[in-house]
């Protein structure tokens, strides 16, 4: 139980403090860590926890942390998860508003950020392929892709409504696909060589 829950507290502190970028950037460590290394989740799982957190109120990475720890440790892993993911960055804040006139002078600052805002652009691009790579591909999740994709770079809609518009175009597609009134399969018709009944 207390390796848990310092394993948990360890590695989302590492996630914390060598991620830029906010929550999006996080995923790709984050599914790393609880599925490659620890194999405290699957891929379907893990998946499933990332659409919950983002549909819940608060900040993705925080809401993912929180969700693996209680399904590892309970209330006291969602704690230490939490607190290790939200740690580096009180932590940095800290000290950088102690200087934070200073800091915005050096140039070697500014650049690094530079640096790290392409390779965010990377780490968000992973996640978005490992999230997609064991999602079932089908006719429904090629049109919601391509209408929501639509949707925000055309028309700039909220992704809060896109969100909300996605889960309720699945919810009415899962009725419509496991309607138990749906015409079933006709039994196969068993027939003799010469197309009579077999006696």
């Amino acid at each position: 139980m207390f390796k848990n829950l310092y394993l948990l507290f360890i590695k989302f502190f590492k996630i914390g403090a060598f991620t830029f970028g906010g929550g999006y950037a996080m995923i790709s460590l984050i599914h790393n860590e609880v599925v490659g290394n620890m194999e405290w989740l699957t891929d379907d799982e893990m998946n499933n926890m990332i659409v919950v957190a983002e549909s819940t109120p608060g900040v993705l990475a925080v809401n993912t942390a929180t969700f693996v720890g209680y399904k590892i440790a309970g209330v006291l892993g969602a704690a230490c998860a939490t607190l290790g993911v939200i740690l580096p960055s009180l932590i940095i804040i800290g000290i950088i508003s102690l200087f934070l006139d200073a800091f915005k002078e050096l140039r070697f600052a500014m650049y690094a950020f530079e640096g790290l805002r392409a390779g965010v652009v990377l780490l968000i691009f992973d996640a978005v392929l490992k999230l997609s790579k064991k999602r079932k591909k089908d006719v429904f999740y090629y049109c919601v892709l391509i209408l929501t994709a639509a949707l925000s770079i055309i028309f700039s809609i909220n992704p809060i409504f896109l969100l909300i518009g996605a889960a309720i175009a699945g919810v009415l597609y899962s009725i419509v696909a496991n309607n138990p009134r749906r015409v079933k399969d006709a039994a196969p018709y068993e027939a003799g060589d010469d197309g009579s009944d077999e006696k």
